[in-house]
């Protein structure tokens, strides 16, 4: 059985002369003879090179735009311009049909107001494929600076005012007994006795402005944030008057 390798890695490694697998989408079929295939291991494009006169023209005809295939065969220096090798196709397989009468994306320029409305098929093209792989290094680097200093990362309980499935009964934001509430004079709820009035501090998200303070819970956090560069929020404090 002939190992399946990915394209990017076929692409970068040119292994001319190799008998290898390919599965993808097709992104184009040219003259039934030149498939532009992508698995999205990467932004580039194999190009595979059928002989419809020797396949079954019912296979054929199943090789449509974002059809999913499996081509095994060898790799060959390209004769053509815009790529360097290509795949001489020795076998195709249909691993997945597609409709294009039913199927939302064709084989044209998608707009972007478009592709809001059909999220879930974005990734499928070049812009928003550039888009997520920019989104992955950056947030990638981000994530590895701060592990790389000894931060931790975690996720913070959202406080919010949207009850969904009955999770703001879980618990509630506040150290005041809901039978007796701290009046005013005035008569109005007297917040000053609850928790949100002690002194602000940051959290790590950098939501709001960070303000240094010495606390227990800075024992707890590597000597980056001792320093008084930032403090993470810690129980008895409020994050939103910073």
């Amino acid at each position: 059985m002939v190992q399946r390798i990915e394209i990017a890695q076929v692409l970068s490694q040119s292994p001319v002369g190799q008998t290898i697998t390919v599965k993808g989408w097709v992104r184009a079929f040219r003259n039934n003879r030149f498939i532009a295939l992508n698995d999205g291991s990467g932004p580039g494009n194999l190009q595979v090179v059928i002989e419809a006169d020797q396949m079954d023209e019912e296979l054929v005809k199943k090789i449509k735009y974002h059809a999913c295939i499996s081509a095994t065969g060898v790799i060959s220096a390209s004769q053509g311009a815009g790529q360097d090798i290509e795949l001489l196709a020795q076998e195709i397989e249909i691993l997945g049909e597609n409709n294009l009468d039913e199927y939302p994306l064709q084989p044209k320029r998608q707009t972007v107001e478009f592709l809001r409305q059909k999220a879930h098929f974005r990734m499928r093209t070049n812009t928003f494929g550039a888009v997520f792989r920019i989104r992955h290094s950056v947030a990638f680097a981000v994530h590895k600076f701060y592990n790389d200093n000894g931060f931790f990362y975690l996720h913070t309980p959202i406080i919010t005012g949207s009850d969904a499935e009955g999770a703001g009964e879980m618990f509630r934001v506040t150290t005041l007994d809901p039978e007796n509430l701290p009046r005013t004079e005035a008569g109005e709820i007297d917040w000053s006795a609850d928790f949100l009035a002690g002194p602000p501090t940051s959290p790590f998200q950098g939501s709001f402005r960070p303000r240094s303070e010495r606390s227990h819970w800075a024992r707890c956090t590597p000597s980056a944030l001792r320093s008084g560069r930032s403090t993470p929020i810690r129980p008895g404090t409020s994050p939103n008057s910073g």
